[in-house]
């Protein structure tokens, strides 16, 4: 008998214990849906960026719906989008029906995200976009309300505003090459990979490069896997180029700056390549991917605001190297936990309003939704940063005295450094 009252003491003393130690969460949970291609650097920063977040909220105590806290659960899963839309699509339904994920986040190739923003919509589940570029995802928030409401673009703004930034640092790159080089009517090769999301940049640029005073060298259009592009650089070469504008996603971003940088073409890259954005860059091209510059939404040692350093140096703190924009889905998971708290519930329709309602301080800038869900762009809101790689460092080089305007004020975040041409192009220029 003593040993059994001793045992209840031992139970209810370790019951005690366990209340007072961890936190008061409701036997429910607040589960999120984060998919994307997992295998890829895009995947694997949708679903570090919400593993922050989830750490962050969950030592808080956890996802305060209503009166009661509830642990935040994500949910991993693999679309293999660049490879599948049936795996894409059949994650999304599994996330929705197997899961019961209360909310959704990532995705990453817009012919997958169409399809499963279809998916998530039958469903009235909201999904944070966190990756996918095209205009006209958000456009149908416009064009049928009542459906797609539940859809919202966190990352990155769409592709008319990043053909519209990407102009700017091409202007930027542009305007150095005339003073540094005396190159006053520079050659650009438009090189996109052959994906969806490309056509209204190359149509943009096509329209816009002109009228900036430069000349269009040519178009090309490889894969987006190509592991050997030295057919389309020859004819870059033949082309008289002095610029590369990129647009790339994928993997032929490594493979073109890797044989740009070996064959010492006298030519400077700008514009999008996500490979770029990440620190396995510099390995993956042998350090041939020097002095490549791309559009990027973190830096080390760049700053936006004072929320940005906490993030990117805990990021590498827990992951080992500088969070892409997919990473992003850090913000989402923030914004859902405190849209929630905000509503008082999980209905998706109060917090669908709530988040309409957005506009705070983030890590990447400040957040605000126009009429169809898109993140406001601009000065005072998100503009991304230009980063470029000098000798094994991936820095910050714009905005550096920007101005949006001709009376506006210039804008230069903490920590931008000034951008460098390669010594093979001044070289290959100087007069």
């Amino acid at each position: 008998m003593k040993n059994l009252k001793l045992l209840l003491v031992i139970i209810l003393a370790f019951f005690l214990v366990m209340t007072f130690c961890f936190p008061a969460w409701s036997a429910d949970t607040v589960k999120i849906g984060v998919i994307g291609p997992m295998n890829f650097t895009q995947g694997k920063g949708h679903w570090n960026g919400a593993l922050m977040a989830q750490d962050e909220i969950n030592a808080a105590g956890g996802v305060q719906v209503g009166n009661k806290k509830m642990k935040l659960e994500l949910v991993k899963a693999d679309s293999n989008e660049f490879l599948s839309m049936t795996d894409a699509t059949n994650a999304m339904e599994l996330l929705l029906t197997r899961n019961k994920v209360d909310f959704v986040v990532g995705g990453f190739r817009t012919e997958a995200v169409l399809a499963m923003q279809d998916i998530a919509m039958d469903y009235k589940t909201i999904f944070l976009g966190c990756g996918a570029a095209t205009k006209v995802i958000c456009d149908r928030v416009g064009e049928d309300y009542d459906r797609y409401k539940y859809w919202f673009r966190i990352t990155p703004f769409n592709n008319i505003y990043l053909a519209r930034t990407n102009f700017i640092h091409l202007a930027t790159v542009a305007g150095i090459m005339r003073k540094t080089l005396g190159i006053q009517k520079p050659k650009v090769a438009i090189v996109g990979e052959k994906q969806a999301w490309v056509e209204a940049m190359i149509k943009a640029s096509e329209a816009t490069i002109p009228k900036l005073g430069m000349e269009i060298a040519g178009i090309w259009r490889p894969s987006q896997t190509a592991t050997d592009v030295t057919a389309e650089l020859s004819a870059i070469q033949r082309s008289g180029a002095h610029i590369v504008f990129t647009i790339f996603s994928a993997s032929v971003g490594v493979t073109f700056a890797k044989q740009v940088g070996e064959l010492k073409l006298p030519v400077v890259q700008v514009g999008i390549n996500v490979e770029a954005q990440k620190e396995g860059f510099w390995e993956a091209t042998g350090g041939m991917g020097n002095y490549v510059m791309t559009m990027n939404t973190y830096a080390r040692h760049v700053e936006y605001n004072e929320l940005t350093k906490p993030f990117v140096e805990g990021y590498i703190k827990k992951f080992g190297e500088v969070p892409t924009y997919t990473a992003d889905t850090h913000a989402a998971v923030l914004m859902l936990a405190d849209a929630v708290k905000r509503a008082g519930s999980l209905d998706a329709d109060k917090i669908v309003v709530e988040l309409e309602k957005w506009d705070q301080k983030g890590t990447s800038g400040r957040f605000k939704f126009d009429k169809n869900h898109e993140p406001v762009w601009g000065p005072g809101y998100l503009t991304s940063l230009g980063v470029q790689w000098q000798d094994g460092k991936l820095v910050g080089v714009w905005p550096n005295k920007w101005k949006a305007a001709e009376n506006a004020p210039e804008i230069t975040y903490k920590g931008i450094v000034s951008y460098k041409l390669p010594p093979w192009v001044i070289k290959a220029y100087k007069k």
